[in-house]
């Protein structure tokens, strides 16, 4: 923004409790207002209208706040007996203080508003093919592995609980519940229908095997469980 093509004034700088707000117009000057505010000789007031003018050039306008401030006795940010100096600008902060404590000073610059109509008159596919490609591809894999995870998912639900015996008899009244771990080596899994007989100092039970009709068993890094019944 240059001084040459355009003005700005303040209209309204009104300061509540715990607010403050200022109103800033700009308008662009014409010849005559260039010569009569641009030149040094001449002390005119400034032209506040509410007119609405056509700018014919572009323009920037940057708005930030400065401030002047000390630690007090209480590690605490405080401002009084400092005053921002008129040299202020967004590069550098003018400071007037009537103690000696040392101050510091900082900025809040406020984010520049994004130009929606400018992204998306340049959004269009034929300007970004690497980046709406790269979304696509992205977007499928993300999918795809949502089909595989939630695929997972549901083969973790099936080793869950545990699986009776299918050579059990309902007359039975004494129950083992059997834990097998399968080892995560190479070919630790097996298909095979495994058979087992439990002995006891007692006695001993007959051939039994281990089956689930719902789920494959016996899977390599798996737990199965399994109750078996006996009748003593």
């Amino acid at each position: 923004m240059t001084n040459e093509s355009i003005y700005t004034y303040f209209i309204d700088n009104q300061k509540t409790v715990g607010h403050q707000s200022v109103i800033v117009g700009l308008r662009e000057l014409n010849s005559s207002e260039m010569i009569d505010f641009c030149s040094n000789s001449s002390i005119i007031s400034p032209p506040i209208t509410n007119e609405r003018f056509n700018f014919t050039s572009n323009y920037e306008i940057r708005i930030y706040t400065s401030g002047c401030y000390y630690l007090d006795t209480n590690n605490n940010w405080q401002s009084d007996g400092l005053i921002v100096g008129s040299l202020t600008n967004h590069y550098q902060t003018q400071c007037y203080s009537t103690h000696l404590t040392t101050f510091a000073s900082g900025f809040i610059v406020l984010p520049a508003p994004i130009n929606w109509n400018y992204v998306f008159a340049n959004a269009d596919f034929s300007k970004n093919k690497t980046i709406y490609i790269t979304l696509i591809i992205v977007c499928i894999l993300y999918i795809l592995l949502i089909i595989y995870a939630r695929y997972k998912d549901k083969k973790d639900v099936e080793k869950l609980g545990v699986t009776p015996l299918p050579d059990n008899h309902k007359c039975d009244q004494y129950f083992y519940q059997i834990l097998v771990f399968t080892g995560h080596r190479k070919d630790a899994g097996t298909k095979s229908k495994v058979h087992f007989i439990l002995v006891g100092d007692d006695d001993e039970t007959q051939v039994r095997t281990f089956a689930d009709p719902h789920r494959n068993i016996l899977q390599r890094g798996g737990i199965d469980a399994f109750v078996m019944t006996v009748p003593k």
